[in-house]
């Protein structure tokens, strides 16, 4: 251990600190979590998130964020944007991450860089109708990290461990998640 200390960007004692505020107020705990999806044109949508509900009241994000979403060309679209699936693939890389970076600054290990390799196989005769018997999602999805980091192998699989157990998009993908579907 070098007296050098360890700063991987998170904050790890307001993280400890919500943690305590939330355990005694639970009720706080309860978030609501937005986002709003508006056609543009073909297969072209783009999707916005500011407003949420959490700590008890509304919220919301510095700056709204929009994404757009489309289909690639071979399937007849015009590729203005990630397919659905892959921002499905880029928010679980992007939980799986932050939580390695908040593990590793609680567990005082460096970071140098790390990066993460998600794919998802998916035979897409399901979707287009070609075979019932196909699912339409992914397969499955596999998570390649690379991880450059002040540490033995040891501690770094301990660390992407870790924040696979708290990963809430990793929970949302892993898990049945109720969805209700209504037309206002």
């Amino acid at each position: 251990m070098s007296d050098q200390k360890v700063d991987n960007g998170v904050n790890v004692q307001a993280l400890l600190d919500a943690r305590e505020a939330l355990t005694e107020a639970p009720a706080a705990a309860q978030f609501t979590w937005r986002a709003k999806c508006d056609w543009v044109n073909g297969t072209h949508s783009r999707t916005s998130v500011e407003g949420f509900f959490g700590l008890g009241e509304e919220q919301k994000h510095r700056t709204e964020f929009s994404f757009d979403a489309d289909h690639p060309e071979i399937f007849a679209s015009e590729d203005n944007g990630a397919t659905p699936v892959e921002l499905v693939l880029a928010g679980l890389a992007s939980c799986l991450t932050a939580g390695v970076a908040a593990v590793a600054q609680n567990r005082e290990i460096q970071l140098n860089s790390v990066s993460a390799t998600l794919e998802g196989g998916m035979d897409v005769q399901g979707i287009l109708g070609i075979d019932s018997d196909v699912r339409n999602g992914f397969d499955g999805i596999k998570v390649t990290y690379n991880i450059d980091a002040d540490a033995s192998k040891e501690d770094i699989e301990a660390l992407v461990a870790q924040s696979q157990k708290r990963s809430a998009v990793y929970d949302i993908v892993t898990n049945p998640t109720n969805i209700t579907v209504e037309v206002s």
